[in-house]
């Protein structure tokens, strides 16, 4: 089969339609890991009737979760609304998520591989197809993978726009775990296995490969960080000059407003902004780690505040360009 794309090979797998929407899905294998048998499945949301693509947003799915995140095979979700509303939707599946296949070395998968090889992939992919840098949303482990291909220069602005984070933290840590031989312990107890599994820790339905865990863990150590030998990806967020901005939610548990807070200021942005969503900033109910994106009330009150965000980096970043690039 001829590759959709000139940058590596790329089958496109399926070509559907969901009612209103068309949902085009790509598999990648541009074999440029250690491990050359991963394979990255990258789906395109559009209107059926073919019309004009709009901006392009990289829609990136937490743990646990594959792209049904972002739209249902009954065309609900963000994702489908923003396809809706016009804008060129693209939502990846990390190795082993949806229809990306485990990857021979799965179980050692690390947030690291996603920001140093997949990512960078992605949007080279993206920007190929739509002929233009895309504005990228990540969900939790989504975000934290996002920052760190940022704080990694591994994601640059050729292929990156704007960058939002919804529920990311990088901070937040559990004070046992930095005893060592307590460390040690959960360290030698999660080697056992090869993936977390979402259904039985009722997280989702996906499992994650242990070496996410792992390297979690590592983070939460007493030397700590985020970040991998030699690459302090924290630090490098302070280099990142794209167009931030960062959303929490009051009843979130898993990464609380004060966590997603300090990751927004180790950015360099010179534009950013941040968002709480909760009672007593305006909303209706205190959203939780998954509500703040999938729920009746998200429809209402924050699906449309993404889609002017959007809008506002796209109109921003036009009124940026230089006469002469915009006649190209």
């Amino acid at each position: 089969m001829q590759s959709s794309s000139s940058l590596f090979p790329v089958a496109l797998l399926s070509a559907e339609r969901r009612g209103d929407l068309s949902e085009d899905v790509y598999r990648i294998k541009a074999a440029n890991s250690p491990d050359a048998s991963v394979e990255l499945a990258v789906t395109r949301l559009g209107l059926a009737d073919h019309s004009a693509r709009g901006i392009p947003v990289i829609l990136l799915h937490g743990s646990f979760a594959n792209r049904r995140f972002w739209f249902s095979p009954k065309g609900a979700g963000l994702g489908a609304w923003l396809a809706r509303a016009g804008f060129d939707v693209w939502i990846p599946e990390m190795r082993g998520h949806g229809v990306s296949p485990r990857n021979i070395d799965y179980r050692r998968n690390r947030v690291a591989d996603y920001a140093r090889y997949d990512l960078p992939v992605i949007g080279a992919f993206v920007r190929e197809q739509s002929g233009h840098p895309a504005h990228w949303i990540g969900h939790s482990l989504g975000g934290i993978s996002l920052a760190a291909a940022l704080g990694g220069g591994y994601l640059q602005a050729e292929v990156a726009a704007s960058v939002a984070l919804f529920g990311s933290h990088v901070s937040r840590r559990h004070w046992p775990l930095r005893i060592p031989p307590v460390q040690w312990g959960v360290q030698t107890l999660l080697k056992r296995f090869e993936h977390l599994s979402g259904s039985r820790l009722k997280r989702g339905p996906e499992d994650e490969p242990v070496g996410i865990a792992l390297e979690a863990l590592r983070w939460q150590g007493l030397f700590g960080r985020f970040g991998e030998k030699g690459n302090d990806w924290l630090a490098g967020l302070g280099q990142v000059d794209l167009p931030l901005w960062v959303v929490a939610a009051e009843g979130d548990r898993q990464a609380p407003v004060w966590a997603c807070h300090e990751l927004y200021e180790q950015f360099g942005s010179q534009t950013r902004e941040s968002l709480v969503l909760g009672r007593k900033h305006g909303f209706t109910e205190d959203f939780g780690h998954v509500e703040m994106l999938v729920s009746k009330a998200a429809q209402t009150e924050v699906w449309p505040l993404v889609g002017r965000w959007l809008n506002r980096q796209h109109v921003q970043s036009a009124a940026e360009t230089p006469l002469e690039l915009a006649e190209a």
